[in-house]
């Protein structure tokens, strides 16, 4: 199963298994990672699963769509070109430790 690695803001790490198939937002919130608020449960409406992804894993993912382009722009934290919705990142073996920073706020 690939592991994806949440970092807070106070730089605390959380590695989890998270199956494939299953998005990183979701991930996140099955186990009780703080900083994933996902008011819409994971329909790209709301951008409280906001992540910067750590530019050394941020090549493994596909560009983000026109829905989340068009989310990322109401984020509470500073969008930044390592921003991404994590409702949107689809788990697959390739994004085996796959590192995503959690902004300092959601709403």
């Amino acid at each position: 199963m690939p592991k994806i690695t949440y970092v807070s803001v106070d730089e605390t790490t959380r590695t989890i298994e998270v199956p494939v198939g299953t998005s990183v937002m979701r991930g996140a919130v099955f186990n009780d990672v703080d900083g994933i608020v996902a008011q819409c449960g994971g329909n790209a409406q709301c951008a409280t699963c906001h992540v910067y992804v750590d530019e050394t894993t941020a090549d493994r993912l596909p560009a983000a769509g026109p829905d989340e382009d068009d989310m990322l722009d109401f984020t509470a934290s500073p969008r930044l070109d390592t921003s991404r919705l994590s409702c949107q990142l689809t788990v697959t073996d390739d994004l085996d430790g796959l590192i995503v920073r959690l902004p300092e706020r959601q709403n």
